[in-house]
């Protein structure tokens, strides 16, 4: 196996290995796991492999889950068919810096993501190094939000499109998480700025320390919480992979966001992914 850095901060190319031999080559998965959590997000091309073989791969770091609105492959459980074709609305979901299903109370540990069929040109996704956003913050900003949580919502995401009563039942199924503003990661130890597009709004922002008037308290809160999501939008924290068929990206979900950049309609767009259940951020 060869390793590639794509960036100095985010991201390489694995080469002269493949995914179905690290279903049972123990050492090949260990690793291949050594460099996810050096690289956060791995890349493969020419991954000719079978469904079967692809979730068989992402089990190896634990559990899949499927996705209560995008659903998951009947025969291949936790494996979410993501398939745009020339008449597909766009999805927010898509071009906007996320971080998977931070909504549920133990948001996804990472994902295997293959591309079956894209555009000769557009449909590049980007990953985001979080630990380096967080890294580079003033050193104020990181006092104010050392102990701060903030809600992550899936109705105000993917339910913002759906009937009232559809969204309601989404949200009861799903009730809006807290978590920290700053989570570490249970791995490497490496702090992380962990709010996304997913994330409503700061929990306990309304303190003395933080609004001296009402007139401080959703403005302070607001702003606060849009400097931080934007930060994964700062180019040298970030790789950009551009897809093929057969290439596959690995991410480790608990240090990164990633955006799909939504470039390429009425393009085909073809992906599945296999989602890894994760823990409860602290």
């Amino acid at each position: 196996m060869r390793i590639e850095k794509l960036t100095n901060t985010i991201g390489a190319e694995l080469t002269g290995v493949t995914l179905a031999e690290a279903v049972t080559n123990d050492d090949l998965f260990a690793a291949i796991r050594a460099e996810l959590l050096a690289h956060k997000v791995l890349f493969l091309r020419d991954q000719d492999i079978s469904r079967r073989d692809h979730v068989a791969f992402a089990e190896r770091f634990g559990e899949l889950e499927g996705h209560p609105v995008l659903g998951s492959d009947p025969e291949h459980p936790g494996l979410v068919r993501v398939y745009k074709d020339v008449n597909s609305p766009p999805d927010f979901f898509e071009n906007s810096w996320h971080c998977d299903a931070t909504w549920r109370e133990k948001p996804p540990l990472g994902a295997v993501l293959r591309c079956v069929a894209c555009p000769p040109v557009g449909g590049d996704t980007i990953w985001v190094n979080m630990a380096k956003a967080y890294a580079d913050l003033p050193d104020h900003v990181k006092e104010v939000i050392a102990t701060l949580k903030a809600r992550h919502s899936i109705e105000w995401t993917f339910g913002g499109r759906m009937p009232e009563d559809k969204r309601h039942a989404l949200k009861a199924q799903f009730p809006d998480a807290e978590h920290p503003v700053v989570r570490t990661h249970p791995e490497t130890g490496e702090k992380i700025l962990f709010v996304n597009s997913f994330t409503t709004h700061i929990t306990d922002y309304h303190t003395a320390a933080n609004v001296r008037y009402g007139q401080d308290h959703i403005p302070g809160a607001a702003h606060l919480l849009n400097y931080l999501t934007g930060r994964a939008a700062i180019p040298e924290y970030q790789v950009r992979w551009r897809w093929q068929p057969n290439s596959i990206a690995i991410w480790d979900n608990r240090c990164t966001q990633h955006y799909a950049v939504m470039d390429y309609p009425p393009c085909v767009r073809q992906m599945e992914r296999a989602g890894i259940k994760g823990d409860k951020p602290y």
